[in-house]
């Protein structure tokens, strides 16, 4: 028994720990970690015995016991720096790889700016070539000028927002950034704007520009030509500002087009644009501005080139250019068709298109270019007369703005000795006689030869124009009723 306990006795040993003597005990059974642990000063501190003689002693159980006159020294022994030598291995391997990856980034970095540098020297060039067409435009003016000067030594001053005889005078919207109030259309407003019926005398011009915008983004012109939401609200300002105060030709006009045409892609707000409130056929005698624009452009269709003119100086200016993201050959063929339609709406062309039309309806062929043409022609012909196709009370109205027109052109004719055309005179034309006579041979025939091809429009508007002829020669032959009561007997 008793050679069994003393092998279970604590063991002793004692350190010198900075000249300090130290005992410490510990029972033969402990690990080597436990008197490890026992041993150390600290938990982040690790040490070296070492004997009188200067040999390192084993750290575990069966460590030799000592005495007090031959202590273990204490020698502490710190882990960290090894540590140390990994955190800095660690921290060179990071910058290796950041150098690498930076390496390895330079082919990627390279290919886009050289994609940027790409993409930059194109938009150069597509400014570039549009910069050359509008300083062509400039000397094609400044030559017409010169040539009218030289041959009548006078200067002539066209009557209209846009006098192109004004050197460096541009168009602008008058209010830098559009500041029309951002209206949120009800559905049931936008249901509407799709239809005929629609009441286009309940808008003020703030809304009816909403409206506008609003088309716009609906029909995907926004996103098909890449048009700047803000380029969009100043090109709308700056077409509704440059229209003027007639009865008539004027912006609410213009909204009464894209609205009916609305749907279609081309055109829209240059309708009519500054149309100076007189028809084609007598302007070129009336005025010395009207004079101008008839020589500008040959006396064919002066008033509808000029439209063209106005509509495009606007898209001159960078800031209203809603065409600037578009490719230069593309641009073309959008001026092109734009041109093409507002000359269509010319009058003096009507029987020429439509006879053009008539030959083409029967067979149509949605891949002829010529024939799609010919289709635009004839739908922004309908469109630009299209108020008998609204309801009475709000296409009646516009009988009344047209006739007002018609008599101030006529009114000034008379005062310059002029002939006035009978359809003009004040003293000749009722209401009743202006239409009946319009909506016979030059609507219904029109929008019947439309309906060939598009039969579902009989109802919603070739019906209305039949209803709006009986509803003129009905008060025609009141009218007519009421002169055999009036007149004197003989």
């Amino acid at each position: 028994m008793g050679s069994s306990s003393s092998s279970y006795a604590p063991k002793t040993v004692y350190l010198d720990v900075d000249g300090k003597v130290q005992r410490v005990m510990f029972s033969p059974d402990y690990c080597p970690k436990c008197v490890l642990n026992l041993l150390c000063l600290s938990r982040n501190t690790a040490i070296l015995l070492i004997d009188s003689e200067g040999a390192l002693v084993s750290i575990d159980p069966s460590m030799p016991a000592n005495t007090p006159n031959n202590l273990y020294k204490v020698m502490p022994h710190s882990t960290n720096q090894g540590g140390e030598k990994e955190d800095m291995f660690q921290n060179v391997l990071s910058q290796v790889a950041e150098q690498f990856n930076r390496a390895f980034r330079i082919n990627e970095l390279k290919t886009e700016v050289t994609n940027r540098l790409a993409m930059l020297e194109k938009r150069v060039e597509l400014e570039g070539l549009k910069v050359v067409e509008i300083e062509k435009c400039k000397n094609d003016l400044k030559k017409l000028r010169d040539e009218m000067t030289s041959r009548g030594g006078v200067r002539m001053n066209c009557n209209c927002k846009y006098n192109f005889t004004d050197d460096g005078k541009k168009l602008s919207p008058r209010r830098d950034v559009p500041s029309y109030p951002k209206y949120t259309l009800s559905q049931e407003t936008i249901e509407a704007l799709k239809k005929p019926t629609f009441d286009v005398w309940h808008w003020e011009h703030n809304e009816m520009l909403s409206c506008l915008e609003y088309m716009y983004h609906d029909l995907g012109l926004v996103k098909e030509f890449n048009i700047n939401p803000i380029t969009l609200k100043r090109w709308l300002l700056a077409i509704q500002e440059n229209y003027r105060d007639n009865p008539f030709h004027n912006f609410r006009h213009c909204f009464c087009v894209s609205q009916m045409m609305y749907g279609m892609i081309h055109l829209s707000a240059c309708h009519d644009l500054d149309h100076p409130g007189y028809n084609n056929t007598t302007m070129p005698l009336t005025t010395l501005s009207a004079l101008l624009l008839a020589v500008r452009y040959n006396d064919i269709s002066p008033l509808e080139n000029h439209h063209c003119a106005v509509a495009f100086q606007i898209l001159s200016m960078p800031e209203c250019n809603i065409f600037a993201n578009v490719e230069p050959d593309s641009f073309k063929q959008i001026r092109q068709a734009i041109i093409t339609l507002i000359l269509a709406t010319d009058m003096a062309r009507h029987g020429e298109i439509l006879d053009s039309f008539k030959q083409k309806v029967d067979n149509f062929d949605f891949t002829n270019e010529e024939h799609v043409k010919c289709l635009k022609m004839v739908l922004i012909k309908c469109c630009d007369i299209s108020n008998e196709v609204r309801p009475t009370e709000v296409a009646e109205p516009w009988v009344d703005c047209l006739l007002e027109e018609y008599f101030m052109q006529s009114d000034r004719e008379k005062s310059e000795g002029l002939p006035v055309a009978p359809f003009m005179d004040r003293d000749k034309v009722t209401k009743p006689t202006a239409q009946i006579g319009f909506i016979k041979f030059v609507l219904i025939p029109m929008f019947e030869t439309v309906m060939k091809l598009f039969p579902q429009i009989e109802e919603i508007m070739v019906q209305p124009l039949r209803d709006s002829r009986d509803h003129y020669e009905e008060l025609k032959q009141i009218d007519d009723a009421m002169s055999e009561v009036t007149r004197p007997c003989m």
